[in-house]
């Protein structure tokens, strides 16, 4: 705030001295010089706040992959899904639109801090290293990491030491990459949970790693992965939603969590999406 009102007086002496030089300087070239103090003043206020950041551009511009049933796209195209809905009800809230980015998971926090994007908001596993590398919200639904495999050799995998000799794919930089990790596997990480399916279902890999929620969605009886079955469960965990270190859009997405659970529309939400047994009280 002291720079923003620094620059802006600045910008008026500028033509407080043009004034009294007896033209020294142009009429045009008084006119830029007020106009890029100006603009360099609008970007001072607003600097440290996400809140006027995003009003200023008119769009909340939201960091996803494809992930049914978190986000994903329908027949024409557009994004969908438990958080891609919950996140266009939040960016009318703030009276602004909302703008989805397919993302490179592993780029989540480059993507951010960059501002290509304002905030990851993926069914995204608060880590310890996303809690340290950004602003995230309350956790707003349970999860966990579960094993997928093909049904006619599951029954040969029901713990986590029956796992080892499995050559796993993953997505990059996921939870699931975490999991493969800690079990001591062979993986080989992909760019989304939807590729890892893929690899399993094409026999490339043995199984996959990847999320319950997306796991319940896609997997089994009725989906397009019906020669596929999760199996082993790896953890628990909690979902968040990841903003700017220090951003004011935290607290207010907080908020509207709170009015969203207590007004019933979270759950409506949950419910179109089948998700209600993992949604968290706000």
């Amino acid at each position: 705030m002291k720079k923003a009102i620094a620059l802006a007086a600045a910008a008026l002496m500028a033509v407080s001295l043009t004034a009294c030089g007896g033209g020294s300087s142009s009429t045009a070239q008084t006119e830029a010089q007020t106009q890029a103090a100006a603009e360099e003043t609008q970007a001072a206020a607003s600097e440290g706040s996400d809140l006027d950041y995003v009003k200023g551009k008119g769009k909340l511009v939201v960091g996803v992959t494809d992930f049914e049933p978190m986000d994903y796209k329908d027949d024409s195209g557009n994004w969908i899904g438990f958080d891609a809905d919950l996140a266009a009800a939040f960016a009318k809230s703030l009276g602004v639109d909302v703008e989805f980015v397919e993302i490179n998971w592993d780029n989540k926090i480059m993507e951010l801090d960059g501002k290509t994007i304002d905030c990851v908001w993926n069914g995204m596993t608060l880590t310890d290293e996303v809690k340290s590398s950004m602003s995230t919200t309350n956790a707003y639904c349970n999860n966990s990491q579960i094993v997928i495999l093909p049904k006619d050799k599951a029954d040969q995998y029901k713990d986590k030491d029956s796992l080892k000799d499995l050559k796993f794919a993953v997505e990059s930089g996921s939870a699931g990459e975490e999991q493969a990790k800690e079990l001591g596997a062979e993986y080989t990480p992909v760019e989304s949970q939807a590729n890892a399916l893929m690899e399993v279902s094409s026999g490339t890999s043995d199984a996959a790693i990847i999320d319950s929620l997306m796991a319940a969605a896609m997997v089994g009886e009725g989906t397009s992965y019906e020669n596929l079955t999760y199996t082993v469960k790896l953890n628990d965990e909690e979902y968040g939603v990841g903003f700017r270190k220090g951003s004011d859009l935290t607290e207010k997405l907080n908020q509207f969590f709170a009015d969203s659970y207590k007004d019933g529309s979270m759950k409506k939400l949950a419910d179109t999406y089948k998700v209600s047994a993992a949604l968290i009280e706000q």
